[in-house]
């Protein structure tokens, strides 16, 4: 089978397909025929060697991959062959077959496409416990989502929406402000003003008759850490999810004490590995909300297994316009 096999960390621009023998799966686990998986910022890290969790070399990148399942191994009964799962695994999806824990696997609605289930995969779960968990959001509340037409952001809009929150979305500029829109944010704050210190807040104050926002999600950090922070509520939290915006960024406490506001972090492949009957319960509502046409990822474009690098150079340098998923064999082409 074709595979990108990492055999040492480096630059992302080396990796390349390699013709490796096809896997069999040992007890609990399960081997799937690869159909997609998504492209990830993540992936630069596990490659670069500086992501905080890495398998042993060499590997196949890849989280989460989407597929069919091909053979059982010994003690699984709960999984058959030709049955279409998502799998919560933390690499080895860059291949045209994949070896994982049939424990780690879940069956997926009928009605969601292969490439559209790896398009919200780790984007909505981890979405999903930044609102439902660490921000502990409830109907009636209004949500900031920071970078708001980002894989993540973009699925905490619309999971806030299905919720019943109030939501504003934080995008750079106005050029996705339809997308965002469209997905259910109820109003725009434009994170590309000259002064963002001041003016992010005052956009806040005036959408929300000056009492600032119960929840902020922010994958960005910087710059817009700080200001944002300025613009929660009483009693408001903030959950971080990354730095994409590059600067890791510092807070002084006196701030969180004075407005009695909570700051938490999120690492959400924590809870495929500490607390998997959250998780559980966690794909159960989106799948749950895919069904009754609350969720629908944005149009993804596939990318070939030989184009895998590339396509993630593009996301390094922030030139990908849409959700990157690798289909094995597929031509460039938009879903």
């Amino acid at each position: 089978m074709r595979a990108i096999l990492l055999r040492e960390f480096g630059p992302v621009s080396a990796i390349a397909v390699e013709e490796v023998s096809i896997p069999r799966p040992g007890a609990g686990e399960v081997r799937i025929d690869v159909q997609a998986t998504a492209l990830n910022f993540v992936d630069l890290l596990v490659i670069g060697g500086t992501y905080q969790f890495l398998p042993k070399l060499p590997f196949v990148p890849g989280k989460l991959p989407v597929g069919v399942v091909s053979a059982v191994g010994a003690g699984v009964d709960h999984l058959k062959i030709g049955e279409r799962v998502l799998a919560l695994a933390e690499h080895g999806g860059y291949a045209e077959q994949a070896i994982v824990a049939a424990s780690a696997c879940f069956t997926l609605p009928a009605a969601l496409s292969s490439v559209d289930a790896a398009a919200m995969a780790l984007a909505y779960d981890t979405a999903w416990f930044a609102l439902c968990e660490r921000g502990r959001a409830k109907p009636g509340d209004t949500v900031l989502v920071l970078g708001a037409a980002g894989a993540v952001g973009f699925a905490a809009v619309q999971l806030a929406k299905a919720y019943g929150m109030r939501v504003l979305a934080g995008i750079h500029g106005m050029a996705r402000a339809t997308l965002v829109l469209e997905a259910g944010a109820d109003a725009i704050v434009d994170l590309s003003v000259a002064d963002l210190r001041d003016d992010l807040r005052r956009q806040v104050m005036s959408l929300t008759n000056e009492r600032g926002v119960d929840v902020v999600l922010d994958p960005l950090g910087g710059d817009i850490f700080d200001a944002a922070i300025r613009a929660v509520a009483w009693r408001g939290r903030v959950v971080v999810i990354g730095f994409a915006a590059g600067r890791i960024p510092t807070l002084k406490v006196n701030y969180v004490m004075l407005k009695n506001i909570e700051v938490s972090g999120l690492q959400v492949s924590d809870y495929r590995k500490r607390a998997p009957e959250e998780m559980s319960f966690c794909l159960s509502e989106i799948f749950r909300l895919y069904d009754g046409g609350k969720l629908r990822p944005a149009a993804a474009v596939t990318v070939a297994l030989e184009e895998v690098g590339d396509a993630l150079v593009s996301i390094r340098e922030r030139r990908a316009k849409a959700r990157l998923v690798m289909t094995p064999g597929a031509t460039h082409q938009r879903h």
